[in-house]
């Protein structure tokens, strides 16, 4: 190479480090990504480039909060690390407290005390909760509850799901993933990894056991270093699927039960509000037909019943009757007989209605019915 070339070559680079420096002074959250996969990107070829840019990356001023503001209204719903992996920016504006249980409500309730006086921790050389995983089945309330502690944080919320990282671009996620994380460290946020079983789940895949070990490794050691200022967040359906080594990284296992009979009721009562006395003696039945359900199966339920009363497109008898002939058709013999009896107990519902709702002969109805009265006597 000739000196004139080599003298290119210098300047260029000089070019592109003092680009990114005076970027990252601007607070865009733009360029933080850009200088992260430079950082990476020029590791070994260019050494001391990639060193360079991290110091700039390192000592660059967190964006202002109006500064913050403005470039999250600016910014596209999706930001993209690289071509291969996108990271989705969640809506946090529209996110309502979760129906949860009172005991994983405390749980909640503690990590955003720590995190609202991380400072107060910090300077007695403690830490907040940097690191969360969510476990249980799909609608208990897992993505609900991510969204609505960035919203009480005043974070902003990205979400990124192993599971479409895992069909899609197995083989070239290593570095991609990194990018991600490193982008995540650079500014306040929360950061959800969703169905962080993915991973777990295909680790006996003989096809590309190596890219799966690297990417596991990657989450181990990303979690280890997770910094204060944000908060890392996963959420899995299968516990059993989790390596071990992962659970000892998180600071904090939330799981997320389906709720008992107790808490339906209780949740009913709090969900129907001012509404209450138009379903008030529907109560028992509806605590039935949502056992076996989830938190977010009933607030959604309740959410259209409530509506429906309100805009007179449905009555409540009408609404209930419809939800049950929807859980008998689900119920095994048993369960419809379940079923018929409670409704002979605490409906006014004719045999004939009962019957229709399910499937339930009118004979046996009938006999419930005697019983029902001789209960009564």
């Amino acid at each position: 190479m000739s000196n004139e070339n080599l003298g290119d070559t210098n300047d260029l680079t000089g070019d592109l480090a003092q680009s990114v420096r005076l970027g990252l002074l601007s607070g865009a959250d733009g360029i933080r990504l850009f200088a992260a996969k430079l950082v990476r990107k020029y590791r070994r070829s260019a050494p001391e480039l990639s060193q360079q840019i991290d110091g700039y990356l390192r000592a660059a001023p967190a964006a202002s909060p109006m500064r913050k503001k403005q470039m999250d209204e600016a910014r596209p719903d999706v930001a993209q690390p690289s071509d291969d992996l996108a990271v989705l920016r969640v809506d946090t504006v529209s996110a309502r407290q979760p129906v949860l249980s009172s005991a994983v409500m405390a749980e909640i309730q503690q990590l955003l005390t720590e995190r609202r006086q991380a400072q107060k921790l910090l300077s007695l050389g403690l830490e907040p909760v940097r690191s969360a995983i969510f476990v249980g089945p799909p609608g208990v309330g897992k993505t609900m509850t991510a969204k609505w502690i960035a919203q009480q944080l005043d974070l902003p919320l990205f979400a990124l799901d192993l599971t479409a990282i895992m069909s899609s671009y197995l083989g070239r996620t290593g570095n991609n993933l990194r990018a991600v994380l490193d982008y995540a460290k650079s500014i306040p946020c929360v950061l959800l990894l969703d169905e962080i079983d993915a991973i777990a789940k295909r680790r006996a895949d003989v096809s590309d056991v190596g890219e799966l070990k690297r990417l596991v490794t990657v989450i181990l050691q990303e979690i280890d270093a997770w910094p204060s200022t944000g908060l890392l967040l996963a959420a899995t359906n299968h516990a059993e699927l989790i390596d071990p080594a992962l659970w000892r990284r998180f600071d904090l296992t939330l799981e997320f039960p389906r709720p008992e009979r107790r808490q339906i009721v209780e949740t009913l009562d709090t969900l129907l509000s001012s509404d209450r006395q138009h379903f008030e003696r529907w109560l028992p039945i509806l605590a039935l037909l949502f056992d076996g359900g989830s938190f977010s199966d009933i607030d959604r339920t309740i959410r259209q019943f409530r509506k429906a009363v309100t805009l007179k497109t449905a009555s409540a008898p009408d609404l209930v009757e419809d939800l049950a002939r929807r859980h008998s058709a689900e119920l095994d013999r048993s369960g419809r007989h379940q079923l018929a009896m409670h409704l002979v107990a605490h409906s006014r519902l004719s045999q004939h209605k009962i019957n229709e709702i399910t499937g339930v002969s009118r004979d046996t109805i009938r006999k419930f019915q005697k019983a029902e009265d001789g209960h009564g006597d």
